[in-house]
């Protein structure tokens, strides 16, 4: 709405914001690779969020025929612990995509941004990675054993295929593993970037 007193009045301009400050509104550079790979998990990933609502439909079914029918399922039991690895398991990578894992530093968000790249990028090639292969590696005997001895539940009236559900802890990895693949490639482009933005600027001296 226009206002006559304001006339004459200097115009105020917002401050512009520190580089310490505009770090925490900027996220690494994405790619093409990138951009591909997290495009993918996401899908799968809003994908396989309908799991929490299949899991919330069982509970509240177990908890119907168990309280108000009295009758208890094991099957229903072993679908819940089911359900629940399969959201959480592929939820790994669409968090690391979607940078909503919970990061339990205190120290973190007071770096800068190009401090925070640095501790990141050991962070995932010395500590996320190894631990990625190590379970993929062990997954796949892991899952084999259970497949060769026709694996079921020890339960009366339990669920069979117990291998199925074990896949999906190579599935989950396995999508983990390009999530850190495509995040470790924007923490370094990042860096780069930095490093050609931090160098010695030509000099601006006009000639005499």
């Amino acid at each position: 709405m226009y206002n006559e007193d304001n006339i004459g009045a200097p115009e105020v301009k917002p401050h512009p914001l520190s580089l310490d400050e505009l770090v925490h509104h900027t996220e690494y550079p994405a790619t093409r690779l990138s951009t591909f790979i997290d495009s993918v998990i996401k899908i799968i990933g809003n994908a396989m969020s309908w799991v929490w609502v299949v899991l919330m439909l069982v509970i509240i079914g177990n908890v119907l025929m168990r309280y108000v029918f009295n009758q208890g399922r094991i099957e229903f039991e072993e679908i819940q612990w089911h359900l629940y690895s399969i959201g959480w398991l592929v939820g790994l990578s669409y968090c690391l995509v979607a940078d909503d894992h919970v990061r339990v530093d205190l120290i973190h968000d007071r770096l800068s941004l190009k401090a925070q790249a640095v501790i990141e990028f050991f962070g995932i090639l010395f500590l996320l990675m190894p631990f990625v292969i190590v379970v993929l590696w062990y997954s796949i005997p892991f899952i084999l054993y259970s497949w060769s001895l026709g694996e079921v539940s020890d339960a009366p009236g339990g669920l069979a295929y117990r291998w199925l559900i074990k896949s999906v802890l190579f599935i989950g990895f396995a999508l983990l593993s390009l999530a850190t693949l495509s995040r470790l490639y924007r923490v370094s482009q990042f860096l780069l970037q930095r490093s050609d933005t931090n160098a010695t600027p030509p000099s601006t001296k006009k000639p005499s």
